[in-house]
């Protein structure tokens, strides 16, 4: 999934020193308003509801989805709605010395709709974009409203100081990332792909290679001249050895395996489930590079015929991994470097991001080292001065990425 843009790993990567210090002296003076604006869009609940007329993912993510763009008209960005699945603000790219337009576009991806909040465990109101002590608490502040708002932002800061890009700058706006990249497969379906990009939801330093991951359902099938109950027996025979007494990471199904840069394969996410009348077992498995999706499907329907079930895989993304020194991620191993002075050594995943799908970019930020645990969850939250720093990051990053 890597574009000859991606791979490209000669060139020397560098802003000047004067430069880089007003690209992030500008990102300071508009973080008051970089704030309120995420603050607002917070506030916006968009959950996925029933689709209607423009609005695949619901009413409360087309309002979203709205707000946003009108804001980037407001920045002086041209803008797209792509039928509510999703949209962008773009920065047009110009001429350079040789009189011409880089071709293809650049882009940060990330998306507006957010998991359900919940019932319980929140200490303020769940989109009250609650603001003490410099820390905002509001879902979807960190997943993913505040971190792709930054990148707007980052964006505005450079229009502001006069620069111009080689080639045109998206910044993405997803609708259905949460419940299925619906939004993405649509946005494929309709626009070429990025030359390079990131998605800032996930972590740093930049991630180079995400895991595998497939989802898949296990179903007890009737035996030859066996009842409900014994079939239900035969089921939990087969839970209890396969799942409520094993190791997390496959080993019972065969499927165990260890890789130096992805760490082993894990299994988790178990759900019953009744499929019509029959007892099943749904799962996702987090798997590295060094076993294919085709041997996980072998294995596993070794394991369901012995154990007489039925095997299905619901979903599937293979390992996603860039090259360390490809320009895409020297690029921004270099503007996380700059911006906050912390080793930028690129780090593997074992979550699931855009990048799974989206060609040619690569999860980068906005959670920092040692911060876990937060979204999809209740609190959720985000540091001003992250958003801040984030920000500062994604200005020096589309800046050269769009050289």
């Amino acid at each position: 999934m890597s574009s000859i843009d991606c791979l490209e790993n000669e060139e020397h990567i560098a802003i000047e020193p004067e430069l880089e210090e007003r690209i992030l002296a500008e990102v300071d003076a508009i973080s008051d308003e970089m704030i309120d604006a995420i603050r607002t869009i917070v506030r916006q609940k968009s959950v996925q509801g029933e689709p209607a007329p423009g609005a695949p993912f619901g009413t409360d993510v087309r309002a979203a989805l709205d707000q946003t763009l009108e804001l980037c008209r407001e920045l002086g960005f041209e803008t797209t709605d792509v039928d509510g699945y999703m949209g962008y603000a773009t920065w047009k790219g110009e001429a350079g010395a040789d009189g011409d337009v880089l071709p293809g576009y650049v882009c940060a991806l990330g998306h507006l709709d957010v998991v359900p909040e919940g019932t319980t465990g929140w200490k303020v109101p769940p989109y009250s974009a609650h603001l003490e002590d410099g820390r905002i608490t509001s879902r979807g502040v960190l997943d993913n409203k505040g971190p792709i708002y930054a990148c707007l932002y980052a964006l505005w800061a450079l229009k502001r100081l006069g620069l111009t890009p080689r080639r045109d700058v998206r910044i993405i706006f997803g609708c259905n990332e949460e419940t299925g990249f619906g939004d993405l497969r649509y946005y494929l379906d309709h626009e070429p792909a990025p030359v390079m990009g990131f998605t800032p939801d996930c972590k740093y330093p930049v991630v180079y290679a995400e895991r595998g991951r497939m989802a898949v359902r296990l179903t007890a099938k009737p035996g030859e001249g066996e009842d409900a109950q014994a079939r239900l027996t035969r089921f939990f025979s087969f839970m209890n050895e396969y799942v409520l007494n094993a190791k997390p990471n496959g080993e019972r199904f065969g499927i165990d395996c260890a890789d130096p840069e992805f760490g082993i394969t894990e299994v988790r996410n178990y759900k019953l489930v009744l499929e019509g009348d029959e007892p099943a077992v749904e799962f996702a498995i987090s798997y590295p590079a060094g076993i294919t999706a085709d041997e996980l499907r072998e294995r596993l329907g070794k394991v369901a015929d012995e154990q007489g079930l039925t095997f299905e895989v619901t979903n599937n993304f293979n390992p996603v991994r860039f090259e360390k020194d490809c320009r895409l991620v020297r690029t921004l191993v270099y503007t996380y470097e700059h911006a906050t002075g912390a080793d930028g050594t690129p780090v593997t995943t074992t979550g699931g991001t855009y990048a799974k799908l989206m060609p040619n970019i690569v999860p980068f930020g906005p959670s920092f080292p040692g911060q876990k645990g937060i979204g999809h969850q209740p609190n959720e939250w985000m540091d001003v001065a992250d958003i801040i720093t984030n920000a500062k990051i994604y200005a020096l990053s589309l800046y050269l990425l769009s050289r």
